[in-house]
């Protein structure tokens, strides 16, 4: 019994033998220095394809474009201008997340209901509902990246500033009556325009090292009102992609 682990051994190395001497054939006129400091066992790709796998923006062919969508607060077809590697201006214009403001629109109503209906506050007024009819947001933003690839290829990291405007139309009903004596209750309806506009501070992330022509994108944003209700603030932000090109 004990014949047979030395011959068990004596077969893999006449297995083995012959492709280890195969591989160091193939390595034949590199030292062991060379292979590592070149990295000869690593794979190689040129040309074409070497375009494919390397990430989107190179150095020496800026300006690039970007178009696409965006995601979350406010849902937004996004465009992007990168001007260099350095500096790029966004422009997102779309719908925002009305339901995040339901409440802030509802507490609107006590103020708006006296100004535009009544001429006096003595009415019994009981708000119903309100519904937003017309919600469309636009900002533009200068942004400056930073080169983090030293984290993850293809990885940006950035910061910026900005300014929004945001045009918003809602629908108050209510109920009401004068405080008469067996007075009826009456129904009543109105809108209110709201202009929002005012700077915004943003950062972000953008990815870009994929197969096809497409930037990946997350971001923030701290937006400050000037005009509807001065000094009110929000955050927004959300994810998106850009066809780059």
């Amino acid at each position: 019994m004990h014949w047979r682990k030395p011959l068990i051994l004596c077969l893999l190395c006449a297995l083995c033998l012959p492709a280890l001497a195969q591989r160091q054939k193939s390595r034949a006129g590199k030292s062991t220095y060379t292979q590592k400091r070149y990295n000869y066992n690593s794979a190689r790709v040129r040309g074409a394809k070497a375009k494919v796998v390397c990430p989107i923006f190179e150095h020496s062919k800026y300006p690039y474009h970007g178009i696409g969508f965006k995601l979350g607060d406010p849902f937004a077809i996004t465009y992007k201008y990168y001007a260099s590697s350095k500096f790029a201006v966004a422009v997102d214009v779309g719908r925002p997340a009305s339901s995040l403001y339901s409440r802030y629109y509802g507490d609107k109503f006590d103020e708006y209901v006296v100004r535009d209906t009544f001429s006096t506050s003595d009415a019994f007024i009981v708000p119903i509902t309100h519904k937003v009819k017309l919600d469309i947001v636009g900002d533009i933003k200068l942004l400056y990246h930073f080169d983090v690839t030293k984290i993850s290829q293809g990885l940006q990291f950035y910061v910026g500033a900005g300014w929004e405007i945001r045009k918003t139309k809602v629908q108050y009903d209510y109920t009401y009556s004068l405080g008469e004596f067996n007075s009826v209750d009456e129904f009543g309806r109105f809108e209110r325009d709201r202009l929002t506009m005012g700077p915004e501070l943003v950062m972000g992330i953008e990815y870009s090292y994929f197969s096809i022509p497409i930037s990946a994108f997350m971001e923030l944003e701290h937006f400050t009102d000037i005009h509807a209700d001065p000094g009110t603030t929000r955050l927004q932000g959300g994810v998106g992609l850009r066809y780059i090109f």
